[in-house]
């Protein structure tokens, strides 16, 4: 038989008699990612999918749920959309936020919080060596505003030795401007400069630039490692800056470019993150080290090490009682990426609370979450959600 046969006795298959569901676990699937999502329904106590929908509007799921009115604990991800589709379409049932959707939060939060106090990190770098006190001839900086080899200044500088030579010969300026082809008044101009410098003066010298008042940050990112000229200036777009991003690129060159000391670079904030959110017996003793020094020149990230590690305890010992004192104690600090976690939990303290207290979780929804991907792509070039739906629901 042909392909479309065997496509078209697969959609006629009877779909598989379910049980009533008690625990439901409810999540997104793409069908084009950024684009179109539908919901899957799994049964969580026997961990099958029960159902699959073409879109994640919330009333799809309130129907969904309506006919369905033994239902007593709908586990999901803290998407507003199945929150109210839950709410609407089964008042009775307890709502289940996700632990490990939770953590992760918690984890993004943790890691804009450690971005904002990245100075912070700089305390884990050694002090660089003091430079020598008098440098010698070759290191003294030259008073020129033009540096050695730029192509002006070093046409400047032997003109003027040129014309000099020529006036000590004896020759009048005159008689110099004549051989050379310049005009008298240029010639004038350089027989009155003592120093080819005094030639540059007024010309560069003391010229703001646009750049100046960013440089400061150019030069943590740089010692922090980001070394992407177009990326910094994405970064300092925002913050102000009007210039050109060849402006930035150039002054990025001239740092790659010129002998810098070797020094340490302080660790990046993901990586200090990942020590907060870490047990701290799973850390090695040079990240403890560390950690403790970071905590000890900064109160708002050893504020922050402490509210991480209470939430892991709350959430690996089912302590959701203690989430409303949490919740008082994060306001305290001055952590606004934590005030912003905060403020979205406190919008769904029913569902976290129960979170961090019943044993139900969405483990087994993202399992079949990942099998949909693997079934759809399977599926390429003859898609469609029926047959999508078929193959999920018969899929053993």
């Amino acid at each position: 038989m042909s392909r479309s046969t065997v496509l078209r006795l697969v959609d006629a298959l009877p779909e598989p008699e379910v049980a009533a569901p008690r625990v439901v676990g409810v999540d997104e699937y793409a069908t084009r990612k950024g684009r179109h999502y539908g919901t899957v329904l799994v049964d969580i106590d026997t961990r099958r999918p029960i159902d699959l929908l073409p879109d994640r509007e919330a009333s799809s799921l309130t129907a969904w749920l309506a006919d369905r009115p033994g239902v007593e604990v709908v586990c999901r991800d803290r998407a507003p959309f199945f929150a109210d589709g839950a709410a609407a379409g089964a008042p009775q049932a307890v709502q289940v936020a996700d632990r490990w959707h939770l953590w992760h939060n918690l984890s993004e939060a943790a890691e804009r919080a450690v971005a904002q106090h990245r100075h912070c990190l700089r305390a884990l770098v050694p002090a660089a060596p003091d430079p020598e006190l008098e440098p010698t001839a070759e290191e003294k900086p030259s008073s020129s505003p033009w540096p050695t080899g730029h192509r002006f200044a070093e046409r400047t500088r032997a003109k003027h030795a040129t014309i000099h030579a020529l006036l000590a010969a004896g020759h009048s300026k005159r008689s110099v401007a004549r051989q050379l082809g310049m005009s008298q008044n240029t010639v004038l101009r350089f027989s009155r400069a003592e120093t080819p410098e005094g030639l540059f003066v007024g010309q560069w010298q003391n010229r703001a630039s646009v750049l100046d008042e960013y440089k400061t940050y150019l030069d943590d990112r740089w010692s922090e490692g980001c070394t992407n000229a177009w990326k910094l200036w994405e970064e300092i777009v925002p913050l102000g800056y009007k210039g050109s991003y060849q402006r930035v690129r150039a002054y990025l060159h001239k740092k790659r470019t010129s002998p810098q000391p070797v020094t340490a670079r302080p660790p990046s904030p993901r990586k200090v993150a990942g020590w907060i959110l870490s047990r701290p017996e799973t850390l090695t003793e040079p990240e403890q080290l560390q950690l403790k020094t970071v905590r000890t020149h900064c109160p708002e990230l050893d504020a922050l090490t402490r509210h991480v590690r209470s939430f892991a305890v709350m959430l690996t010992e089912r302590q959701g009682e203690r989430l409303p004192d949490w919740l008082d104690a994060v306001r305290q600090d001055d952590l606004p990426s934590l005030h912003t976690l905060a403020a979205g939990i406190d919008r769904d303290r029913a569902a976290v609370v129960a979170g961090l207290t019943l044993p139900w979780n969405s483990g087994a929804v993202e399992g079949h979450v990942n099998r949909i991907k693997i079934l759809k792509r399977q599926m390429f070039g003859r898609a469609s959600f029926s047959l999508l739906r078929k193959r999920v629901l018969l899929y053993r």
